[in-house]
């Protein structure tokens, strides 16, 4: 199960969870902190560093999300054992051809995988041989707090300083304060994924480990999603389809411009406005100029483009409006099924009582053992033979190990509580 599909734990665990550790404060690489490599001479010189070391790499990166409109990389930290730590800005470079060459069948060390192999891949980067996600490890060993810091805190016992986790990374040149942090971000997961493969190990959870290292590696890339206006905050307001359409036009209208000069949408025009455009009722360029964030100094540089994307939704024929939702796919939200499928709705509260046991004698969140999407579409309209059943949670992206957890419950709910349920 990628990061992004998963419950961040760290919000819900309690003092009385996390180990009791007595940390060594860390600001600053052990080695020193490197310089960045903004060169082609200095770009070899790491490349000749990484290609002499021994072991996995160690790779983070960061981004400017929430400043910028792409997701691109503006750092790439990389640690190595007989090699060190390097730092590298990719904005200076046509591409990374020369590191992924010297990368070839090195295993690599990443912490959240699915967060920085896009951004990676952009610049030419992609793993050849194993990769090792720290994060996902956490989360099949059942550790109660998986973020980086807390991870190496409560494994390694040093404790790192995180202020910097949402600077805006495009900045030139970089705070040295902030060039420590990355660095910090790769010092240590060298260490600590020696530390947690023998746990895994030791819990016998390698083989489930290995299957979900590779499933994030195969299946990481960026998302497409349908209607993406559709996931403007603020649409449970929104009621009428000229309204979506005022949605529309103005989202996409704020789109082209957030992408043609590579700044945050919601720096240009906040989702709280699109959504006063689109409600207020305001039809003509006079009325929409009286709307009070219009005088906003960053609404205002492009006043005229957000007026002219709300009069052109005004001025669609009803026939071309956008419907108010999309039609249904899926399965229904649970809290319908008792209702339209009793049937299905038994099957799944049975399904979700017993994952939560088996979970906790595995030491492990239930959401990791299947996803809960995927155990909804095979209870809804169960296959006729465990064969298809099997055949299905495959095709629905589920991992051999969780086939052999979750599979022997699910046919117990579709196939024999039906029938213990009719012989009642």
């Amino acid at each position: 199960m990628t990061a992004e599909n998963m419950q961040d734990l760290d919000a819900i665990v309690t003092a009385e969870d996390i180990p009791e550790v007595t940390s060594i404060k860390v600001s600053e690489p052990r080695d020193g902190l490197p310089k960045i490599a903004t060169t082609a001479q200095e770009l070899l010189e790491i490349v000749t560093a990484i290609s002499n070391g021994t072991g996995p790499v160690a790779l983070d990166a960061e981004r400017a999300s929430g400043f910028k409109f792409s997701q691109r990389a503006y750092l790439i930290q990389l640690r190595r054992e007989g090699s060190g730590t390097h730092l590298i800005d990719p904005t200076s470079f046509e591409n990374l051809d020369v590191l992924q060459s010297a990368l070839q069948n090195v295993d690599w060390i990443l912490h959240a995988a699915s967060q920085d192999l896009v951004c990676l891949a952009e610049v030419g980067l992609v793993p050849t041989a194993g990769l090792f996600d720290t994060e996902l490890a956490g989360r099949l060993l059942g550790l109660p707090r998986v973020g980086l810091g807390p991870l190496i805190e409560t494994q390694l016992g040093f404790a790192l300083a995180k202020e910097h986790s949402a600077a805006d990374w495009s900045t030139r040149p970089l705070p040295e304060s902030w060039l420590n942090y990355a660095a910090l971000d790769v010092e240590f997961l060298i260490e600590l994924w020696d530390v947690l493969d023998q746990q895994l190990n030791e819990a016998g959870k390698s083989n489930w480990a290995f299957q979900e290292f590779d499933h994030v590696q195969r299946n990481t890339f960026p998302i497409e999603r349908v209607d993406p206006w559709r996931r403007t905050s603020g649409m449970h307001v929104i009621r009428s389809p000229r309204e979506i359409a005022i949605v529309r036009e103005v989202w996409q209208a704020r789109d082209e411009i957030a992408r043609k000069q590579d700044i945050a949408a919601g720096r240009i025009l906040s989702d709280s406005h699109i959504v006063t455009l689109a409600n207020s009722g305001l039809a003509t360029k006079s009325q929409l100029r009286t709307l009070s964030f219009m005088h906003l100094r960053n609404v205002k540089r492009h006043a005229d483009i957000w007026i002219e994307a709300t009069l052109r939704a005004h001025a669609l024929p009803e026939d071309e409006l956008p419907p108010v939702k999309l039609p249904a796919t899926g399965t229904p939200a649970p809290r319908n099924w008792e209702a339209r499928n009793p049937a299905a709705w038994r099957r799944l509260e049975y399904v979700r009582a017993k994952l939560v046991t088996t979970a906790e004698e595995l030491n492990l969140p239930v959401e990791n053992l299947m996803t809960p999407e995927t155990i909804r579409r095979v209870l809804w309209s169960p296959p006729e033979t465990v064969e298809l059943l099997q055949a299905e949670l495959t095709s629905f992206g589920a991992r051999p190990w969780q086939i052999e957890i979750v599979s022997p419950v699910l046919e117990t709910a579709i196939w024999n509580l039906n029938e213990s349920k009719a012989a009642e």
